[in-house]
């Protein structure tokens, strides 16, 4: 089965034709494309570390550093975005297409490229335009014209486009490809015939456009990013007088807020820790204490899965590090890989919260709250809901044979704790950087990557330097991709608050029966859905803005109400059979997606009780505040 999440999105049929010059072209450009790309990575790292250094150590800030740093940063987002999109890592939904045949499935594939390139030509021209405004600019600290930070959108979508026409000519047939380009431009050419009556539609177009539009577009596996940009930018061409160019704008302020270069450095970091042995060290040290017990490796996978995410910030990072080091033994101690596949999935959900979650950084960047206290506000809740988790696990593995298995001696705990102290250390430095003024939340990862740095080279001796060019692409692909969904999302968000929806959903979700206690249960039942359908960032850059007011006008304190919807959406994210986080699982844990599904769901009701706690006590989101 197909699966799609913040991991990737795989390539078309393998039955799809490759042609050797189309081929030959592709790798040529894309070594041209990943090289800047993974050398962005290295130099964000650089100038946010030489910025903490200059300020912390020598008291001599460096005035220009955060100027350099958000533009190489939307630079690093275009380019990460061109990676993924030649490697078919755009997130996309597709619970639906992959049930399909293989024929059918190659034609949908060949529609979702389709229709990104149908957005991309369509932008092309005002992406110029707008790069030509901004060479009027220049930056207040570099005194350089803005031109150099905003050609990176134009150049960008450009490379976008020659990888779109290649992997039409690579990876579809030519009547799959023929079809599916013709269907887009049929599609373009009627909605432009209508436009006329469109305008004269007035909100009903809302619904033409970023329901039927999106709607459509999501779910036959056109990647969420162009399903948002198409909607947003015919909604704006053709039901309003706002200059296309402004969807530039918009998209460049959304995906380039400097708070959000914490995605791509947490990224980083995660594949990091993973290289360098850290996260094996810490499982080993769980394992050795509660190996012996009965579902004692389930225990260790919920504590490690906890402990990784304070880490890595990716649930990406934190299944692949923790799963390889788990299965083999739990397989070997009888356990089912259903089960296993349900606890990872499981575990991906529970842990959502804790800091440095990514979708806790982009929740501080579109809603202005607090990201320490995000940060703060995250532990508890994913430790409500471990309980949980573990309560299941008691029940299930509750007659297991454990004769066979020998209990850890206190020796060797000593020896595992001792390896995994530098491990185990990190989360605790990455904290203490922020709440002692150190560093900010975007620049503390820098820290942790240099940590990680020192203690792979000089304690654990696993940095593997032939892996680190990949996981710098790797990091840019993943982080090009989340970015762009944010800027696609950012400026859908904007054309709904342009249009009075934001007025009529503040009107109505303000006079929900129950007050606080009626939209709080709304909220959860949205953002479970919107998880399941959009994943968390877009769902939240989309309905954060609008939501988060509300919360605060019903008296639902903001770091509380962030607690409940993001485990919501991670419910939805992981729950199948919508949930692409689950299939997700299901590819790392190299298990098939029809052996978790009845597993799974003692392990959702769980989390799903324990989400209600938390919403019913703000203590657990706001105690330590």
């Amino acid at each position: 089965m197909d699966t799609v999440s913040e991991f990737a999105t795989p390539p078309a049929t393998a039955a799809a034709p490759r042609r050797p010059l189309a081929a030959k072209i592709d790798r040529v450009l894309g070594v041209i494309v990943e090289i800047p790309a993974a050398i962005l990575v290295v130099a964000e790292v650089v100038v946010l570390f030489s910025g903490i250094v200059a300020r912390y150590l020598l008291h001599t800030p460096l005035t220009w550093s955060d100027e350099l740093a958000s533009t190489l940063f939307l630079w690093l987002a275009m380019l990460g975005a061109v990676v993924a999109l030649r490697r078919g890592e755009h997130m996309r939904m597709t619970a639906l297409v992959s049930r399909c045949t293989p024929e059918w499935r190659n034609f949908f594939d060949a529609l979702g490229v389709a229709a990104g390139l149908g957005f991309l030509l369509l932008i092309i021209g005002p992406a110029f335009r707008w790069a030509e405004e901004e060479a009027f600019i220049t930056t207040p600290a570099m005194e350089i014209s803005n031109v150099w930070r905003a050609a990176a959108f134009p150049v960008g979508v450009g490379l976008m486009i020659a990888f779109s026409l290649l992997r039409l000519t690579m990876r579809s047939g030519v009547p799959q490809a023929l079809l599916a380009l013709a269907l887009v431009a049929l599609a373009v050419a009627g909605f432009w015939w209508l436009g006329p009556m469109l305008k004269t539609l007035g909100n009903l177009n809302l619904i033409i456009f970023f329901v039927g539009v999106v709607g459509f577009c999501v779910f036959s596996g056109v990647p969420i990013v162009f399903s948002f940009a198409l909607a947003t930018f015919g909604y704006l061409a053709l039901t309003t007088r706002v200059p296309t160019m402004t969807l530039v704008g918009r998209m460049d302020e959304g995906m380039s807020h400097l708070i959000l270069l914490a995605v791509p450095l947490f990224v980083f970091l995660g594949l990091l820790i993973e290289m360098c042995g850290m996260a094996k060290a810490m499982v080993r040290f769980l394992a050795s204490l509660l190996g012996h017990v009965r579902g004692g490796l389930s225990y260790v996978l919920i504590g490690a899965m906890y402990l990784v995410s304070g880490i890595s910030g990716s649930k990406a990072a934190d299944m692949a590090a923790v799963a390889p080091a788990l299965f083999p033994e739990m397989k070997a101690r009888g356990a089912k890989p259903g089960d296993l596949v349900a606890l990872l999935s499981a575990t991906g959900a529970q842990t959502e919260t804790i800091p440095p979650s990514i979708v806790l950084i982009t929740i501080g960047s579109v809603t202005g709250v607090s990201i320490a206290a995000l940060f703060t506000g995250g532990l508890l809740p994913g430790v409500v809901l471990a309980i949980g988790l573990c309560f299941v696990v008691a029940r299930r593995y509750r007659h297991d044979d454990l004769s066979h298995v020998v209990k850890a001696k206190w020796p060797e705990i000593g020896k595992t704790f001792i390896i995994a102290l530098p491990a185990l250390a990190l989360p605790f430095l990455i904290r203490a950087a922020v709440v002692e003024g150190v560093s900010t939340a975007t620049e503390v990862s820098t820290i942790g990557i240099v940590y990680s740095l020192i203690i792979g080279l000089l304690v654990y001796r696993q940095f593997d330097w032939s892996r680190l060019g990949q996981i710098l692409i790797d990091t840019a692909s993943l982080s090009g991709a989340i970015l762009i969904i944010i800027g696609a999302a950012s400026a859908m968000a904007w054309g709904l608050t342009q249009s009075g929806f934001s007025r009529t959903l503040v009107e109505i979700m303000t006079h929900l029966p129950g007050g606080a206690i009626g939209f709080m249960a709304v909220s959860i039942l949205a953002f479970i859905i919107l998880g399941s359908v959009l994943e968390g960032i877009p769902a939240i850059v989309l309905f954060g803005p609008l939501l988060f007011p509300i919360a605060k006008l019903v008296g639902i304190h903001e770091v509380h109400y962030a607690m409940v919807v993001v485990l919501a959406m991670g419910l939805g994210l992981f729950a199948p059979p919508f949930g692409v986080g689950y299939y997700a699982a299901c590819a790392i844990g190299k298990v098939n997606p029809d052996e978790g599904i009845g597993p799974i769901w003692g392990y959702m009701l769980a989390l799903l009780i324990g989400l209600i706690i938390v919403a019913a006590v703000p203590w657990f989101s706001i105690g330590f505040l």
